[in-house]
C-alpha cells in the first residue's frame, strides 16, 4: 500500500526527505512500521538508501541536468550580485549555448579577397605583391566603397572611367586601366592587359632622373595621372589611325564593286568605330567633369600638405605660405595638362564620329543601289508573270480544241490556221492590255 502526504501515519515527518519519501512510497505496511521503529533507533540524519532506483524519478537524465545547469547558473549570478566571487560549478554552460555560439563563429567569417598587384614606387622601382582588402584599406587611407571603383572582379559594372580623388589617394579607373596612386607609390591592378603594360611603359621612363633633363620634376600623384591620360588616348589615336585607311579604302571600292566580302568588313569596321567613338566620348566626359568641379583639381594639389579647402569661397588655405604659392601654381598646371588631354581626346572622337557618318552614309547609298536593283528584277519578274498569263491563255483554247469531241472544225481545212493565228492575235493583244494597265496604275 503506498502512502500519500494525507496518511496518519506522516507524524514523522521532519525525518522524511524527497529520497525517503520516494523509498517508502514503494513498502507495504508492515515493512514500514518496521522501518519507522529503526529510524527511531538511529540518528535523526537520514541519508538516502543505496538501493533507490533512478528509473523511479520523475524526471530524466537530461532533464536533471539540464535543470542543475540552470540552478547553478542562478546561483552564480545571485553570488555575484552579493559580491561573492563566482564557483568553479558556475562556469558549465549548457553544451546547447555551446553549440550555437560556435555556429555563430562561423556564420560570421568573412574571406577578404587578396589582389595581386605591381607596385611602383617613386624612385622606379618595380615590385609584384599580394594585397588583401584590409590591408589596402590601411595603407591608402581609403573607405571600402571607394575600392569598387578599381576592383577588378567587378568589370563589368564599373567599366565607365573615373578618377577619383580622395585625401591621401587617387583612383584611376580608365578601362582596363585601374590603379591607386599615392604620394610615394601606385599599385597596378590586372597589369597583365593592355591598358596596365602601355601605363608602365608611359609611366617608367618619366620616373627616371636623366629623363628630366635638369627640370623641375611634378608631384609623383600627377606624373602618374599624365602617363595614365597619355596612354590611354595614344591607344585610342593609334587604333584610329589604323583604322582609318581602311575605312577609306573600303569607302572608295564600294560604289564600284558590292561583294559579300566587302559588306563585311564595312561591318566590322563600323561596329569598331563605334567602339572606339563611345570609349572616347566616356574619357571626353570625364575630363569636362573634371574640369567643371575646381574643387577636385585642388584636392590633387594639397595632397600631402597641410592644407585645406574652405568651404565658402572654395579657396586653397595652408599653414605654410611657399604650400599655398605652389598648389597654386599645380594647379593652374593641372588644368593646362587636362585641357591639352581634352583636346586630344575631343580630336579622336570627331574623326571617330566623321568615318563613322561616312561609313552609315556609304551603308545607305549601299541599300538604295541595291533596292534599285531588286527593282528592275521585280520589274522582270512581273513582265515575264504577264507573259506567261498570256501564254497560257492561248494554252487554254488550243486544250479546249484537244479535247476528244466533235466539233465539226476538223472536217474544215482553213479551221486550224484560223485558230492558231486566232491564238496568237488574242495573246498578243491580251499582253498589251495588261501591260498598259500596270503601267497607267505605276505598277511596272
Amino acid at each position: 500500500m503506498a502512502l500519500t502526504l494525507t496518511s496518519p501515519h506522516f507524524r514523522f515527518q521532519p525525518f522524511l526527505t524527497r529520497t525517503n519519501y520516494l523509498f517508502f512510497s514503494d513498502l507495504t505496511e508492515p515493512q514500514f512500521h518496521d522501518s519507522l521503529t529503526l529510524l527511531r533507533r538511529r540518528p535523526i540524519s537520514v541519508t538516502s538508501p543505496p538501493a533507490l532506483k533512478p528509473v523511479k524519478c520523475s524526471r530524466s537524465t537530461e532533464e536533471k541536468q539540464w535543470n542543475d545547469a540552470e540552478t547553478e547558473a542562478v546561483a552564480s549570478d545571485s553570488d555575484e550580485s552579493n559580491g561573492q566571487a563566482p564557483s568553479k560549478t558556475s562556469s558549465i554552460e549548457s553544451p546547447r549555448i555551446a553549440t550555437t555560439s560556435s555556429g555563430d563563429s562561423l556564420s560570421l567569417g568573412i574571406r577578404e579577397p587578396v589582389y595581386e598587384v605591381v607596385e611602383v614606387k617613386s624612385d622606379g622601382t618595380v615590385s609584384t605583391r599580394k594585397i588583401n582588402r584590409r590591408q589596402l584599406l590601411k595603407s591608402s587611407g581609403l573607405r571600402p566603397r571607394d575600392v569598387r571603383s578599381v576592383d577588378p572582379s567587378l568589370f563589368l559594372t564599373n567599366s565607365m572611367p573615373s578618377l577619383l580623388v580622395r585625401e591621401y589617394a587617387i583612383l584611376l579607373n580608365l578601362g582596363s586601366l585601374r590603379a591607386i596612386a599615392m604620394q610615394d607609390c601606385v599599385l597596378i591592378f590586372d597589369y597583365n592587359r593592355k591598358g596596365g603594360q602601355a601605363f608602365l611603359e608611359s609611366l617608367l621612363p618619366r620616373l627616371n632622373p636623366k629623363s628630366n633633363n635638369g627640370g623641375p620634376s611634378m608631384p609623383f600623384e600627377i606624373e602618374v595621372v599624365e602617363a595614365a591620360l597619355l596612354s590611354r588616348i595614344q591607344r585610342l589615336e593609334r587604333k584610329l589611325m589604323d583604322l582609318e585607311p581602311r575605312v577609306q579604302a573600303l569607302l572608295e571600292a564600294l560604289p564600284n564593286r558590292i561583294t559579300g566580302d566587302i559588306l563585311e568588313q564595312l561591318r566590322i569596321s563600323k561596329q569598331t568605330l563605334v567602339e572606339l567613338g563611345s570609349r572616347a566620348g566616356a574619357l571626353r566626359q570625364m575630363l569636362l567633369d573634371l574640369l567643371e568641379d575646381p574643387d577636385e583639381i585642388r584636392r590633387i594639389c594639397i595632397m600631402g600638405r597641410n592644407c585645406t579647402i574652405n568651404k565658402g569661397n572654395h579657396n586653397v588655405e595652408c599653414s605654410v605660405p611657399l604650400d599655398k604659392q605652389v598648389a597654386e601654381e599645380e594647379e593652374e598646371e593641372i588644368e593646362m595638362l587636362l585641357e591639352n588631354y581634352l583636346q586630344r581626346c575631343e580630336s579622336c572622337h570627331g574623326q571617330a564620329e566623321r568615318l563613322l557618318d561616312s561609313a552609315r552614309e556609304m551603308e545607305d547609298s549601299i541599300a538604295v543601289s541595291l533596292s534599285s536593283r531588286r527593282l528592275e528584277v521585280s520589274r522582270v519578274e512581273l513582265l515575264l508573270q504577264v507573259g506567261t498569263f498570256c501564254v497560257a491563255v492561248g494554252a487554254l483554247v488550243a486544250g479546249i480544241f484537244g479535247m476528244n469531241l466533235k466539233s465539226y472544225l476538223e472536217e474544215r481545212v482553213f479551221a486550224f490556221w484560223f485558230t492558231t493565228s486566232g491564238i496568237i492575235i488574242g495573246g498578243i493583244v491580251v499582253f498589251f492590255i495588261m501591260y498598259n494597265y500596270l503601267r497607267a496604275r505605276k505598277i511596272f
